[in-house]
């Protein structure tokens, strides 16, 4: 009896588990599915298991950006879950289309602090150009 008590406890908390829960300032939350949330690296560094956030005990995220920012956030995040594993030839909509120009800039910034793909390709790019110290130039022309 014991045993199923404590596989009932960890079936109950794994469900928990299942569902991120991310505040904003102005007193909305949004549950989010783990999965979803890892999409995020800065979402998936708080909230992994190894790390010693609150964020990763409690399954909640605290951020600062408003709320219609957060939502489109979690829009995305969604919209990147459902379509990063899209094969070539399926259409993908275009997610431009959801944003609110209102919002964009907010937005843009709020993207790069908490999805650092870009960043992270962006450093891959500059660690494979040449360093222009040893780059030879070509000679000038004689006039």
């Amino acid at each position: 009896m014991a045993e199923d008590s404590t596989s009932m406890q960890v079936e109950e908390k794994d469900k928990m588990n299942e569902w991120v829960r991310l505040t904003t300032p102005d007193g909305y939350e949004y549950l989010i599915k783990r999965k979803v949330a890892m999409c995020s690296g800065t979402l998936r560094n708080s909230l992994s298991a190894e790390s010693s956030f609150s964020e990763a005990l409690s399954n909640t995220s605290h951020t600062t950006e408003r709320a219609i920012i957060v939502e489109k956030l979690c829009e995305y995040l969604t919209y990147k879950s459902l379509y990063e594993s899209a094969k070539k030839n399926e259409e993908i909509p275009d997610f431009q289309e959801r944003v609110y120009p209102e919002i964009s800039l907010e937005l843009l910034v709020a993207a790069d602090y908490y999805d650092d793909w870009p960043m992270q390709h962006a450093f891959q790019r500059d660690a494979m150009r040449p360093n222009l110290a040893q780059a030879r130039l070509p000679a000038k022309p004689e006039a």
